[in-house]
């Protein structure tokens, strides 16, 4: 078997809550983590003579999400019923939206591969976008704490959704996290959802297929309900495998929805896969169609934040930063809000040992203390005021890091020139004096005559071992730059 005789498609359909206060069709609260059934109210469960209300607040977020992705926001929409049995179903129907969706089209633009070389380096993938479309969520079937049962809980309920379909435009695993993980910065980067995978803010559903390369599309089998990117990667990569195997084995793929054990780490099949016939949908008879005018639009474009993607490209025209740079500090909302705050304050012309220390010693204490940038002790005004003083010369950039050390630590508190005070409370500041250096130089050079012989014999590594010693004599106050000039200068004289 080889995967080079096979086209892997695949298409993701991502739900991802919004983050209003209250349902999507009633006034009861969002918040995670109460008591089974105590936020499901008369209207999420359709008890008789109930009304379903439009939450003003789950339109505007998907108006968001439309404008983001530079799809057609429908000036009018219309509210369908999916009927289906489920026990957690409470309505015996779904109210979500079929055949005329809120959001139409749009792409989706990620780097794939980011950090690879050769064959494998990073390369950009567009993905189309079919819709996106207002729905409530379900409830929740619980079997751990129960012994020849399962519980209910209604409290997800009328939960506010966004269903994002993407068309089968990836063609890998990797192409499907990228595009994940992107589509997931994004909400979060525009504020309509919170991102919490762990519970279930944002689940993907892959449909896989495979097929001959110039074959019409396989047929797909949907895996459901994927809650972090290691798991839709594994889960996709087993699928793959499997179809192929069976395909060449002689057997035929029946359309499924399958699910996936992370503890086997393969898919299983749950049920044969609905069409949409399935569900007979008809337009929900408590609901009017939702009419979005030009002016509400407008009002909703003019609040959005600048985008990732024209950070990035702000970013690398305008501040002179690589693509990789630039990718890497639009990541995330918090961290590209860190690196703007930083550059602020030191001036556009450090941007970039800017980003290098953000990218590298921000990042790295961050990531150790599995914390949040936005949590970070170091200000970005402190970081913005230490990144002067190593560009001025006031300090070298190995005693930039243990005064970094200082600032993480809280030494200075919360005072913007706090780097300021530790290089002088510790006497860090940076010898630039050249006698001074010299005379380092000339001792050094006295007691290190077996690494003067070899450098004069053409070892260049013998000159770092001096350079190394002199820094070590100056308690690493020296400037690096005087130093390397200055032992070349002796030694070649």
């Amino acid at each position: 078997m080889s995967r080079s005789d096979w086209e892997v498609v695949i298409g993701l359909e991502v739900h991802a809550q919004l983050n209003t206060a209250s349902k999507i069709f009633s006034g009861a609260s969002t918040a995670f983590g109460a008591a089974p059934n105590v936020q499901a109210s008369a209207v999420d469960i359709a008890l008789p003579g109930v009304l379903p209300v439009l939450n003003r607040g789950a339109v505007e977020r998907a108006i968001r999400f439309g404008l983001a992705i530079g799809a057609t926001v429908a000036p009018k929409s219309v509210f369908a019923r999916k009927n289906y049995f489920y026990p957690d179903l409470p309505k015996g129907y779904q109210i979500s939206q079929f055949e005329l969706p809120v959001v139409q089209g749009g792409t989706i633009t990620t780097r794939v591969g980011e950090g690879l070389s050769g064959e494998n380096r990073a390369y950009e993938k567009t993905v189309q976008l079919t819709r996106a479309h207002l729905e409530e969520d379900a409830g929740k079937s619980l079997h751990e704490d129960f012994h020849g049962m399962s519980g209910i809980d209604l409290n997800r309920a009328g939960t506010p959704l966004l269903e994002i379909v993407s068309e089968p435009d990836m063609r890998s695993s990797a192409e499907a996290v990228a595009y994940a993980r992107t589509l997931h910065a994004l909400v979060r980067w525009i504020d309509i959802c919170d991102g919490n995978m762990q519970e279930g803010s944002f689940r993907c559903d892959a449909n896989v297929s495979v097929r001959r390369p110039g074959a019409p599309l396989g047929t797909r089998r949907e895996i459901k309900n994927l809650n972090s990117f290691r798991f839709l990667q594994q889960a996709i990569d087993f699928e793959v495998q499997w179809q192929i195997a069976t395909i060449e084995d002689g057997g035929k793929i029946q359309q499924a929805t399958v699910l996936f054990d992370p503890d086997t780490g393969e898919t299983r099949m749950m049920r044969s896969k609905e069409d949409a016939h399935d569900y007979r949908y008809f337009p929900d008879p408590d609901l009017l169609p939702l009419v979005i005018a030009p002016e509400w639009k407008a009002r909703v474009q003019s609040e959005m934040p600048e985008l990732p993607g024209a950070m990035k490209a702000r970013f690398i025209e305008q501040w002179g930063l690589s693509a990789y740079d630039a990718t890497t500090l639009t990541a995330s909302k918090e961290i590209a809000t860190f690196y703007q705050a930083t550059v602020d304050a030191a001036g556009v012309p450090l941007a970039k040992p800017c980003a290098n220390w953000v990218m590298g010693d921000v990042a790295a204490r961050v990531n150790k203390a599995e914390m949040d940038i936005s949590s970070s002790p170091v200000s970005p005004a402190q970081l913005a005021v230490l990144v002067t003083r190593i560009t001025d010369g006031t300090i070298s950039n190995n005693i930039g890091k243990k005064v970094f050390e200082a600032l993480w630590n809280g030494e200075g508190g919360k005072d913007i020139n706090a780097a300021d005070a530790i290089i002088e409370a510790q006497g860090l500041r940076q010898t630039n004096d050249a006698g001074a250096i010299e005379a380092i130089i000339d001792e050094v050079l006295a007691a290190n005559q077996k690494s003067v012989d070899e450098f004069r014999a053409g070892k260049d590594k013998a000159f770092n071992a001096l350079v190394g010693q002199v820094m070590k004599a100056s308690k690493g106050k020296a400037n690096p730059a005087q130093v390397n000039e200055l032992l070349k200068r002796k030694l070649e004289g």
